[in-house]
């Protein structure tokens, strides 16, 4: 709990939740399933961290808008581009984030964002909220131990974390 100088104790503060999962081989960017998890958040009084509406990150406004071109046409300007990224997400896991929600779909044992995020929050004791939506025979085994939680689809997922307040969830993470 707060202790707000003036009133005492207060609510717990929300948790911020970093959407982790494939954004570059996702048909849609990755957008489709965190614009329906969002508002699920947001309405048990959490923040989001949405990785996918967050196109400028750090880059400037060249890298932004050139940077997956240089995969074919200038390497070594691509991967210094990317540094910046993997700079600017996993900086923010280690210090603003209190859990991740991660949605493992087809695409995204393609990239390797998603398996460093996992791993990176698994390390800090970052809880893990793992949607899996293909075969868990399928789901390395790296990335089913990186997991606090896992849960076969998004209903699941809100049964869970509607049943848990803000406070529990804020314990839990501690833990």
């Amino acid at each position: 709990m707060c202790v707000d100088a003036g009133a005492g104790i207060t609510e717990n503060p929300p948790m911020l939740f970093y959407l982790s999962g494939s954004i570059e081989y996702s048909p849609d960017l990755g957008k489709g399933w965190r614009a329906q998890v969002t508002p699920l958040l947001e309405s048990l009084g959490h923040e989001v961290y949405d990785p996918a509406q967050d196109d400028k990150k750090n880059l400037t406004d060249v890298e932004m808008r050139e940077f997956r071109s240089w995969k074919k046409s200038d390497l070594p300007r691509f991967r210094r581009t990317v540094r910046k990224i993997i700079a600017y997400d996993l900086d923010l896991i280690e210090q603003r984030c209190d859990a991740i929600v991660c949605y493992w779909d087809q695409y995204a044992g393609r990239g390797a964002g998603t398996q460093g995020e996992l791993t990176v929050a698994h390390r800090l004791g970052i809880p893990v909220y793992l949607v899996c939506v293909v075969p868990i025979e399928e789901v390395s085994g790296w990335i089913l131990a990186c997991a606090t939680e896992i849960f076969k689809d998004f209903q699941e997922f809100h049964e869970f974390m509607s049943a848990r307040p803000i406070g529990a969830m804020a314990q839990a993470s501690k833990t």
